[in-house]
């Protein structure tokens, strides 16, 4: 079977089995800050796990896109080295949300694997947690599978979690004997490539919590995954994952740009170099269409060590050049009818990469300079390793696998720190633990909620009224907070890039001030910092409160003022994303986006800064829009994909439901969005831009401001230029940037000025000193510390003083703001006919003062931080040159 078939006849084998069909998730996690990357098929519905979400279906399957490059299930460092594993990989599942249980999801997967697409049941073995005694005895009494292929497992092997806290549960797992002679019961679970996992069949019944304790979830579920790549192997009958259809077209695609063939062997270096680049190829390219971006940090920073790791295994294969944007194609075509979003955005995909690419080869070189300076500092102090701390540098800061930094130590006869290595790793990984921890959803934090209602949901009604009557139906304590939820709210929760709602909630007895307001699953979640006891004319801290029931009916009323700022900016950004793609081009997206009372923050896909003139053509469109006063509709329960056919733009990244709201400004913008909005665009005012910069390689960002904050920096602007044309004496519409520009033009030629005569008097008094200074060998040596002169000057006044006496050698010092600065020249003679170097000297010199630096024999600059120790810089430098004339 090729892959697409088997991808149909699982997908068509559940829906026959009552099974609704659903999209795959984006592999980048829209509103779970615990994850980096999907790494799951049950990642979209850890809502439905905890009881928190619902859906119109209780039977779901699936192919899910999964990354597993970071965090608990993390297979990056075992790609390439084996043919089964893989940081991006498909993951077919299917699901039970509180319906069926152990004894379906056990027999259909048997009856799946064994007659639907005929395995040999003899080589099949099925693994179960250790005291999970029901799903034993239905693999032995309710399937005909071999009951000495039942195998027990204790918790490491058969009890899957899906983070370090969440929905987790027992498992069973389904391993295939590939085996020669069948023999491969002692191989199951110990990561042999001949007895792999093919299926692993989760029983969610837990949620564990951030102490590390299990908490029973309300009801059980099932949660299955199934390795798309290992199964399809297993069909096509290969050997390896690499060597079905899936990769296949990666392969001659690589080695059409390479000139390498793949299918040497499993160990050969050259195919360990293609199956890395074809697996970090996929990952890139999916992660990038679902929205995310190379960065210096979270999930960012995980692809972009994922690229410089491919593109250094290219170098194996001979090719020096960037190579992972050259598949983004291949990757559209084969995956595209199934993966939409790759045909859509593989052209700023590829951009995307590129950039990554070309920037990383210049970082690589400069990773080599560091390399080599590492060494001859390590060779002057006559040592042999280099630190752990210094190779996680060269892994960290310039994407240097350590493999490489070890191979390059080798190859000049020192060693690698490898255990430091691993320690400096370990602490990178639990400072962004910690960092998970601390963005973690708002009800973990130890206390428990305390619910007054069955119904642990809340009605939104915030889109057409900001003020209505509510019931309290949840409240808890939160560090310092009171969390409250209710039956019915108008208060919008954060999402999309919209900040949430504050306002006031108010009973018979309190006034609750909200802050904020978040989503937690179904509920909508009211942060309260301060609250105020009516009766008792007082204060109350929100941690003493005791909500009778009584006081569970309340008002709530939004802040007025902030909500319609708010909805200013939010509706600013569509006008801004449909300018700048009628401007710019329809390759621009949304990469992100900010909005607040206060300002909008909007990031797209760009591979240029934009002109001055572009940033003025893309304001004046807005404002013209804007000055039309078109109604904006708001369509809710549109169909998903009725609502892209009728070209919403949906932003890969974020999670949509099957049925939508489409924002629509006719003429202007359509786009799918949940957030809060202007009923007219005429409401906005204006939009002034404020700043055009950079975010990451091919991203541009713009922010800009609206309304009453647009007026307010207009009117102050202009309050400014009329005080400087005042002070300028400009009259009527005289212009009064040339008059600006010829103050700047002569205030920097009498500067000039100013230090020409400073280095001319320095000069003058040093090459005095120098004539008179004392002479060795013929050549005249000068140290001199010079007071209140900055680097500058004295390097300048140096390369001067050099060309005064025909064979002399100086060192230089000043101090500026407790810095030291070292200048050391010798003259041509002094180098040539007495081999004087003026670098090598600074280099032991500069240690002195707690500094380095270095330069060539005739001239050498250097910093410190310890002036204390100029006095013994003199002595050291007049030492050695003493030595070296003298020896």
């Amino acid at each position: 079977m090729r892959s697409p078939e088997i991808r149909q006849s699982f997908l068509d084998y559940f829906a026959q089995k009552g099974h609704t069909i659903v999209r795959s998730a984006p592999v980048i996690p829209a509103d779970d800050p615990t994850l980096l990357f999907t790494n799951a098929g049950m990642n979209q519905f850890k809502d439905l796990f905890l009881g928190k979400g619902t859906r119109p279906y209780v039977r779901a399957a699936d192919t899910q896109k999964c990354i597993r490059a970071s965090g608990k299930h993390n297979d990056l460092e075992d790609v390439g080295r084996d043919t089964y594993h893989h940081t991006f990989f498909e993951m077919l599942g299917n699901w039970s949300f509180g319906d069926y249980y152990k004894h379906e999801a056990i027999t259909w997967a048997w009856e799946l694997l064994t007659t639907v697409w005929a395995l040999p049941k003899d080589r099949l073995y099925a693994t179960v947690y250790q005291d999970d005694d029901e799903s034993f005895q239905i693999w032995v009494n309710q399937t005909d599978i071999d009951p000495e292929h039942v195998i027990r497992f204790g918790e490491k092997d058969n009890f899957w979690e899906m983070g370090e806290t969440g929905p987790c549960g027992p498992c069973s797992e389904i391993h295939i004997d590939l085996t020669e002679d069948g023999s491969g019961r002692s191989l199951v679970n110990v990561g042999d490539y001949r007895v792999i996992e093919l299926w692993n069949l989760v029983f969610i019944q837990y949620n564990r919590q951030s102490d590390g304790h299990l908490e029973p979830l309300p009801m059980k579920h099932v949660d299955t995954g199934m390795g798309f790549e290992r199964v399809a192997a297993v069909l096509q009958g290969k050997g390896s994952n690499y060597d079905t259809d899936v990769f296949k077209p990666l392969f001659d695609r690589i080695t059409e740009i390479t000139g390498v063939v793949y299918g040497a062997s499993m160990d050969d270096p050259l195919d360990i170099a293609m199956r890395v680049i074809a697996d970090h190829a996929r990952t890139l390219t999916f992660a990038l269409s679902d929205g995310a971006m190379p960065s210096n940090e979270g999930r960012g920073y995980v692809l972009r060590r994922i690229l410089r790791r491919a593109l250094r295994y290219s170098k194996n294969l001979g090719y020096n050049e960037p190579i992972l944007h050259q598949l983004v194609t291949t990757l559209a075509d084969s995956m595209g009818e199934v993966f939409p979003e790759l045909q859509k955005q593989q052209d700023t995909v590829r951009k995307i990469i590129k950039a990554e690419e070309e920037s990383f080869i210049v970082t690589l070189d400069r990773g080599i300079e560091i390399f080599n300076d590492l060494i001859e500092k390590l060779r002057s102090a006559k040592g042999n390793t280099i630190t752990g701390v210094d190779a996680f540098k060269l892994y960290d800061t310039y994407g240097f696998p350590f493999d490489l930094t070890r191979l390059m130590a080798a190859d000049v006869g020192l060693r690698v720190d490898g255990e430091g290595f691993e320690h400096a790793m370990q602490e990178q990984k639990t400072r962004a633990r910690t960092d998970r921890r601390e963005k973690q959803q708002v009800e973990d934090n130890g206390t428990q909620w305390l619910w007054f209602s069955e119904v642990h949901r809340t009605s939104f009604s915030g889109y057409n009224q900001l003020e209505m009557p509510v019931v309290i139906t949840g409240v808890k304590h939160a560090r310092g907070k009171l969390l409250m939820v209710l039956e019915q709210t108008p208060f919008y929760a954060e999402s999309g890039g919209q900040v949430g709602d504050s306002g006031w909630i108010e009973s018979a007895r309190y006034r609750f001030q909200v802050t904020d307001t978040v989503k937690d699953g179904d509920a909508i979640v009211h942060v309260i910092t301060t609250l105020f006891d009516k009766i008792l004319d007082t204060a109350v801290a929100p941690d003493d409160l005791t909500l009778e029931s009584e006081e569970r009916s309340a008002e709530a009323s939004v802040d007025r003022h902030l909500r319609q700022d708010t909805e200013r900016n939010h509706t600013a950004t569509h006008l801004l994303h449909g300018a700048l793609r009628r401007l710019l081009g329809p390759h621009v997206q949304q990469k992100g986006s900010f909005v607040n009372s206060e300002r909008l923050r909007f990031d797209f896909s760009h591979f240029s800064r934009l002109t001055d003139e572009e940033i003025l053509a893309v304001e004046s469109e807005v404002n013209e829009q804007i000055r039309q006063s078109e109604a904006v509709l708001k369509h809710s329960d549109v169909p998903y994909d009725e609502a892209v056919a009728k070209g919403a733009l949906a932003f890969f990244g974020d999670k949509y439901a099957d049925l939508v709201r489409v924002v629509e400004i006719p003429g202007i913008s359509i786009e799918l969005c949940g957030g809060t909005h202007v009923d007219n665009i005429g409401r906005i005012g204006i939009v002034k831009i404020i700043s055009e910069s950079s975010v990451a390689a091919g991203v541009r960002r713009i922010e800009a401001l609206t309304g009453k904050a647009a007026e307010k920096l207009l009117w102050k602007e202009y309050r400014e230029l009329q005080q400087v044309r005042h002070i300028l004496k400009a009259k009527g519409d005289e212009p009064v940037s040339g008059r600006i520009v010829e103050l700047i033009e002569a205030r920097k030629e009498l500067e000039k000025q100013l230090q020409d005569g400073k280095i001319a008097s320095l000069l003058s008094t040093l090459a005095a000193e120098l004539h008179a200074s004392s002479e060795i060998g013929g050549c005249r040596i000068m140290t001199k510390v010079v007071e209140e002169v900055d680097a500058d000057t004295l390097r300048q006044a140096a390369l001067a003083l050099r060309e005064l006496q025909p064979c002399s050698a100086a060192l230089l010092c000043s101090v500026e703001d407790g810095k030291v600065s070292l200048v050391s020249f010798a003259s041509d003679q002094a180098v040539r006919e007495l081999g004087l170097d003026a670098g090598k000297l600074l280099r032991e010199v500069a240690k002195c003062v707690q500094g380095g630096g270095g330069g060539k024999p005739e001239f050498a600059t250097a910093g410190g931080k310890n002036p204390e120790g100029i006095p013994r810089a003199i002595e050291l430098y007049t030492d050695s040159v003493n030595a070296a004339l003298q020896g």
